[in-house]
């Protein structure tokens, strides 16, 4: 399994700094929210708020604000998901082995609260080869902020 650039050795064993309960999770998120950032499902591809969104922005955790991907960084990759080649700033996700659904995987949570985000594939444009594939359940677009 090759791991992408973006990979601090250390991120997957720094514990989120925002901890809160299952119950203080599911009153603050929708239940679409909580499904993908708590339980780490999944939206179904081409369904997610921002899958074909080309504003420009910065997308932020739904979960606890967090800056995490660049609209500069989005690209159409055709999977139905919001994609991107790398986060904003390589901290602001952790990456942890998914051997769940039969496959292995790079999973990518949030590093601020430890919502699940998606998964992380080799399989990016230049010049990282990544593709960060988001679900948008997990994002909100800041369209004040651009990087």
């Amino acid at each position: 399994m090759r791991l992408p650039r973006a990979r601090k050795e250390a991120s997957d064993e720094t514990p989120p700094t925002i901890q809160k309960t299952e119950d203080e999770w599911r009153r603050e998120l929708t239940p679409a929210q909580f499904e993908v950032l708590r339980r780490a499902g999944t939206e179904r591809a081409f369904t997610g708020e921002y899958w074909d969104c080309h504003d420009d922005g910065v997308y932020r955790c739904a979960a606890c604000q967090a800056p995490l991907f660049s609209s500069d960084t989005k690209f159409e990759s055709g999977s139905g998901w919001p994609s991107f080649s790398e986060p904003a700033v390589a901290d602001a996700v952790t990456l942890h082995r998914d051997d769940t659904h039969f496959m292995t995987r790079v999973e990518v949570c949030c590093r601020q609260c430890g919502g699940h985000l998606g998964h992380v594939f080799p399989d990016g444009p230049t010049p990282t080869g990544d593709r960060f594939c988001i679900n948008s359940a997990a994002l909100t677009l800041d369209r004040q902020q651009t990087s």
